[in-house]
């Protein structure tokens, strides 16, 4: 990394300089890894202990720490701000090396500028692939595909026929975009394939972990939206919309047909049964099993899913169950003692 001034990151982000504005800055780290020239920050206030003893040069706060032994960069959001200086201070991508001979381009493919195709790509008839778009070896792009400029998709990747991906997407290694949605119809025992015979659509900005499978529609498209993130291992049925900038976590699946609202949060191995609606702004926690629609601005977790304050005390409770069932099988027994001594019919046992 080309070393820079810790004045020129703090104007970069907007940041309140508190020491030397001439320090050199050419890395970033860890509060506890973080050695001189190097920068760092603090976004979680259970590591401001650690403050005292960074070597850093400079680290990034939301506010003036008296005993930090650095330069102090003061912004509203310091997580935010940390991920601005690593792309200032990370190399940027190499030239663009432009198409590879061992590529395999098909018919009628309309190529943009400055790309980087890698040897093994196979591009399938009619494919469109836009300015600035790097494709690492291995990747598959279908017949009458559309890539957006500045899209990356990492090696081993495979984008099915007709599907579009917006500018800017990253998808990572082992994904496959657009392949058919888990459609039979079941006839006298047996079961026949449904042709899928829809699309995906992946809206700008959109970033895709590894090994994720999205799939097409049976008709119509299965829609991830703008600024949408989605970890690693995540599973999405065809005919399902994924709204804006919502957060889909590690083994997360959703059923076919389920529509997800705007910024909202699955935790991992969350599932969504399908023809689902999960209004914006919600929060699933891990392993979050919903079952029935979910309104905006809600919090849930458990299965099937409750409120999470609801799920909190229910989860109190668990461990208290056997002592409980021990407790009422005693008052039945004391109840039906009394009974007998006033020469009444015992009640009936809950059969607990």
């Amino acid at each position: 990394m080309k070393p820079v001034s810790l004045r020129k990151l703090a104007e970069t982000i907007d940041g309140r300089l508190l020491g030397d504005p001439d320090v050199p800055i050419h890395g970033v780290a860890g509060i506890k890894e973080a050695r001189p020239g190097e920068i760092t920050f603090l976004a979680n206030a259970r590591y401001a202990s650690l403050l005292p003893e960074t070597r850093a040069s400079a680290v990034i706060l939301s506010k003036p720490h008296p005993d930090v032994p650095c330069a102090q960069v003061i912004v509203e959001d310091p997580y935010y701000a940390f991920a601005r200086v690593v792309s200032v201070l990370v190399e940027p991508p190499g030239r663009a090396i432009g198409v590879s001979p061992l590529a395999a381009i098909g018919k009628a493919v309309r190529l943009g500028r400055d790309l980087s195709i890698h040897p093994f790509v196979t591009l399938g008839d009619r494919a469109v692939i836009g300015d600035r778009v790097v494709l690492y070896p291995g990747v598959f792009i279908g017949e009458e595909t559309e890539i957006g400029d500045d899209t990356v998709i990492h090696a081993n990747v495979s984008v099915r026929e007709k599907v579009i991906i917006g500018r800017r997407v990253i998808i990572h290694s082992g994904t496959v975009i657009g392949s058919d949605g888990f459609g039979f119809a079941t006839h006298k025992g047996r079961h026949h394939k449904i042709p899928q015979i829809g699309t995906v659509v992946i809206e700008d900005d959109v970033e895709i972990g590894a090994n994720v499978a999205v799939d097409r529609a049976a008709m119509g498209r299965t829609m991830i939206r703008r600024g949408t993130k989605i970890d690693n291992l995540v599973q999405i049925a065809h005919n399902v919309t994924v709204g804006e900038d919502c957060l889909l976590v590690s083994q997360v699946g959703i059923s076919g047909s389920t529509v997800i609202g705007h910024h909202v949060t699955l935790a991992g191995q969350t599932g969504v049964a399908g023809h689902l609606t999960v209004g914006d702004n919600v929060v699933a926690g891990g392993r979050t099993g919903v079952t029935k629609d979910v309104a905006s601005n809600q919090v849930v977790s458990g299965y099937p899913a409750l409120p999470h304050r609801e799920w909190l005390a229910a989860q109190a409770t668990f461990p208290q169950l056997p002592e409980l069932r021990k407790r009422i099988k005693e008052l039945e027994t004391k109840l039906e003692r009394l009974e007998k001594q006033r020469g009444g019919e015992p009640p009936e046992r809950s059969g607990r």
